[in-house]
C-alpha cells in the first residue's frame, strides 16, 4: 500500500547513519549519560503522541531486543534509528506560560522549516517537540531527496488531468530545489549527493510499464529517462536491477543530519525551542493556546507539523493513516566489495514493487535500505517499532538483490511511520472556527523535500499570502473511512499487494533459476 511502484518514476512512499556502525555501543552509552542527566528521552515523536518513557530509562544498546528470545533472534534494533541521537545542547522543557505570534507543535522537516520560515519573516515563534527535534520519522527515514509525487503518474491523469498533473510534477520538483537551497543557504553538511534516485525494475516483465512510465512523466515536465538493461550496467549498477527509470533531480543524504541542522538554523534564528514539551491540549479561539504537562503558549496561529503522528492528536484522523515502515543499515563495505559491487554513481535504488524494496550507499560505505512491508495499527495507532518478521523480509530482500554482499552483516534495524492520505498527495490546509489552526501532512514517505516545502508554504499562507505552488495541492480530498472499515481496507490491500509482490520475487527467482535472470537475455 505504500508505493505502486512499476507504473510510473513518480509516485509514493519510500520508508527511514551517523557514523561507523561500530560505534553503536559508545553512542548509546554517551546518550543513556545525556539521559541521566536530565535530557529529553527520544520516544520517536516528531510531536505529540505517547508519552515519553522516564528519563531515567536509557535507549537500548544496538543489541538489544524487545519481545524475543536474545538467543534466537539476535537482532540488533534501534529506537529510533543510528542517524540520530540526543543533541549535546537539549532544549529545556515548557515550564511557563508564554505569548507567541505562532506556536509550532512537531520538530521534524515541516515543524523546523516553516519556523525557520516565519521567523526570517519576523515572527514570533515557539516550537513545542514530545522528544528532541528529529526523533521522530525526519530522523528515520532512509535519506532519499526524490521528486517523486502521488501514487503513479497514470492515477494522476485519470483523476486530475494533464494540467493538473502537471502541476504536481512541477510541486514535487520545486520542493527538490528548495531543499538544496535550504541546504546551501543554512551550510548543513548532510553528505547531500545529487546522484538522482532510480526506480528500478528487477524482472523483465517491469521494462514496457517502466518505459511507458518515463514517457508519461517526461511529458509532463519530469526530468526523467529510461534505462534500459545496458544502460544499467554502463552505469555500474547492481544486476539485480535490469531496467529503471531514473530522477535525475535529487539523490541522497544523511537524514539526521539535515534534520539536526535545519535544528541549529532554528534556534540559531531565535525560534524558541521546547524538547520534551509534549502537547495535551489545544484551547480554540481567536488565540490558541497550546498545553503541555508543565506550561503553556497562547499564539494567534498554530501549526501541526506532525504528519504520521497527527492522529495521535486526535485530529485530522480521517485525513491522514500512519503506517509503519522498517529499514536496516548494514556493516561498512570493505574496498574490495565495494569494487565487485559497483554502483559508482551511488544513485538511490528502489523497486518496482507494489511496496517498494529501497537501497542506497551512504558515504560511509554502508547500504542502508527497507520498506518492503508495512503495517496499520487499529485507530490510526503507532503499530509497534520491534517487527522481527519485517527486519527478516528486508533483510531477505537485500540478500536476494545484493548475492555477492551475503556475509556482510546487518548493523542496525530501526522503523518509523509514514503519513499518508487516500490519494498519496500531502495536504496543506487551515481549520477552526477562527481559521488560525493550520497543518502540512500527507507526504507519503517522500518528506524530505515535500516537508522542507511545506514549512515554506505553511509560512506565507499564515502571513496572508499563497506560495506559488500551493495550488498545485489544491482538491477534494478523500477521506479514510471509520474504524473497523479503515482497518479491514487496508489489511486487504496490503495483504493483496504483498501477494503480488510475492509472485514477482517468485519469477525472479525461477529467471535465475533458468538462466534469464539478471544479467541475462531472456
Amino acid at each position: 500500500m505504500a508505493e505502486d511502484p512499476g507504473r510510473s518514476p513518480r509516485r509514493g512512499p519510500r520508508g527511514a547513519r551517523r557514523g561507523p556502525a561500530t560505534r553503536g555501543s559508545a553512542r548509546h552509552a554517551r546518550c543513556a549519560a545525556r539521559l541521566r542527566a536530565g535530557a529529553p528521552h527520544p520516544p520517536g515523536l516528531d510531536g505529540p503522541g505517547a508519552a515519553a518513557p522516564p528519563p531515567d530509562r536509557p535507549r537500548r544498546s544496538p543489541g538489544a531486543r524487545r519481545g524475543a528470545d536474545p538467543m534466537k533472534h539476535p537482532l540488533p534494533f534501534e529506537e529510533i534509528s543510528p542517524w540520530v541521537e540526543a543533541p549535546e545542547d537539549p532544549q529545556p522543557p515548557l515550564a511557563s506560560d508564554l505569548r507567541a505570534d505562532v506556536v509550532v507543535v512537531g520538530g521534524g522537516y515541516t515543524g523546523l522549516s516553516t519556523a525557520l520560515s516565519l521567523r526570517a519573516q519576523g515572527a514570533d515563534v515557539v516550537l513545542l517537540e514530545q522528544g528532541f527535534a528529529g526523533s521522530g520519522a525526519s530522523g528515520r527515514n532512509a535519506g532519499h531527496l526524490t521528486p517523486t509525487i502521488g501514487k503513479d503518474i497514470p492515477t494522476l491523469l485519470r483523476f486530475f488531468g494533464r494540467e493538473r498533473a502537471a502541476g504536481l510534477v512541477r510541486f514535487a520538483d520545486v520542493a527538490v530545489e528548495a531543499t538544496e537551497e535550504v541546504i546551501r543557504k543554512h551550510g548543513i553538511e548532510c553528505e547531500y549527493r545529487a546522484s538522482g534516485n532510480i526506480m528500478a525494475g528487477v524482472h523483465r516483465k517491469h521494462e514496457a510499464r517502466l518505459r511507458t512510465a518515463a514517457g508519461r512523466a517526461a511529458e509532463l515536465g519530469a526530468q526523467v529517462r529510461f534505462l534500459d538493461e545496458g544502460e544499467m550496467r554502463e552505469r555500474g549498477l547492481p544486476a539485480a536491477f535490469r531496467s529503471g527509470v531514473l530522477e535525475e533531480r535529487g539523490g541522497t543524504l544523511h537524514p539526521g543530519r539535515y534534520v539536526m541542522g535545519l535544528r541549529r538554523a532554528a534556534l540559531a534564528a531565535g525560534v524558541r525551542l521546547f524538547e520534551s514539551s509534549a502537547l495535551i491540549a489545544l484551547d480554540e479561539g481567536p488565540k490558541v493556546t497550546a498545553r503541555t504537562s508543565r506550561g503553556s503558549v497562547e499564539a494567534a496561529n498554530v501549526v501541526l507539523a506532525t504528519n504520521a503522528y497527527t492522529p495521535a492528536t486526535g485530529r485530522h484522523k480521517r485525513r491522514v493513516a500512519p503506517l509503519r515502515v522498517s529499514l536496516f543499515e548494514t556493516e561498512p563495505l570493505g574496498e574490495a566489495q565495494l569494487a565487485e559491487l559497483g554502483w559508482r554513481g551511488r544513485e538511490g535504488i528502489y523497486t518496482a514493487h507494489e511496496t517498494l524494496e529501497s537501497f542506497r550507499l551512504t558515504e560511509r560505505n554502508t547500504i542502508v535500505g527497507g520498506s518492503k512491508v508495512v503495517r496499520y495499527a487499529w485507530g490510526s495507532g503507532l503499530a509497534p517499532g520491534y517487527d522481527p518478521p519485517a527486519f527478516r523480509a528486508i533483510e531477505g530482500a537485500f540478500r536476494e538483490r545484493f548475492p555477492t554482499l551475503a556475509d556482510l552483516p546487518i548493523a542496525h534495524f530501526w522503523g518509523g511511520w509514514i503519513g499518508l492520505t487516500l490519494d498519496f498527495l500531502p495536504t496543506l490546509g487551515v481549520g477552526g472556527a477562527h481559521r488560525n489552526l493550520f497543518f502540512g501532512l500527507g507526504y507519503a514517505g517522500h518528506g524530505v523535500a515535500q516537508a522542507t516545502l511545506m514549512g515554506a508554504m505553511l509560512a506565507e499562507r499564515i502571513q496572508g499570502r499563497e506560495h506559488e505552488h500551493e495550488v498545485a495541492l489544491r482538491r477534494r480530498e478523500l477521506s479514510w473511512p471509520p474504524e473497523p472499515l479503515r482497518w479491514l481496507g487496508a489489511k486487504l490491500i496490503i495483504n493483496a499487494l504483498t501477494a503480488l509482490d510475492r509472485r514477482t520475487d517468485r519469477q525472479v527467482r525461477s529467471a535465475l533459476r533458468d538462466g534469464t535472470g539478471p544479467g541475462e537475455r531472456a
